[in-house]
């Protein structure tokens, strides 16, 4: 018998959802970095990532036999997880992204820039920063669903649940409104 690291992934789906915990545990393995990710940028709080994905893969573990595979797994963890941090996001009544210096921190290369290359790169994370932070919750998730994560647009409308021409045209005044707000 394979190890479970090593079967496709309807085969994982399938002996999860037959109540296989090592199944839905390689599962989690698989998805874990870029849900924390995602949620990490949606909430900007690394506790509050955690939670969100921990409540977000308890969810999914209790429908998982109700589960129909009519959109990718991905997708199905990506719109739980999304419902979880807006549903915090709403009960706190904030809203703010994550800078990105800091959830760029760990993947610096081994050869330093100069300092001036450093300073600059800073400013232009700082006015990425301040351009997102202007966009409302709706043009910032779809810009990390769709530039982030690297999302297909099908997998983002199911996501969002909305339809694809609008996850077009979303994205079109997503961009142009961070186009916006970046200093020239």
């Amino acid at each position: 018998m394979r190890p479970l690291s090593q079967l496709d992934e309807t085969d994982c789906i399938a002996r999860a959802q037959r109540g296989e915990v090592a199944a839905f545990s390689e599962l989690v393995a698989r998805y874990q970095d870029r849900i924390y990710r995602f949620l990490l940028r949606l909430t900007r709080s690394q506790e509050d990532a955690r939670e969100l994905a921990q409540e977000t893969f308890l969810s999914a573990y209790q429908a998982l036999p109700r589960w129909r595979p009519d959109a990718q797994l991905s997708t199905w963890l990506f719109r739980i997880a999304r419902n979880q941090a807006l549903d915090r996001l709403r009960r706190a009544r904030h809203v703010e992204f994550v800078a990105l210096d800091e959830a760029l921190h760990d993947q610096v290369p081994a050869d330093t820039p100069t300092p001036e290359a450093v300073l600059q790169g800073r400013q232009r994370i700082a006015a990425l920063e301040g351009a997102l932070a202007r966009l409302s919750v709706e043009h910032r998730e779809i810009l990390l669903l769709r530039d982030i994560e690297d999302l297909p647009y099908e997998d983002i409308a199911e996501v969002l649940g909305i339809g694809l021409g609008t996850v077009k045209s979303r994205i079109a005044r997503a961009r142009a409104g961070l186009l916006q707000h970046m200093p020239r």
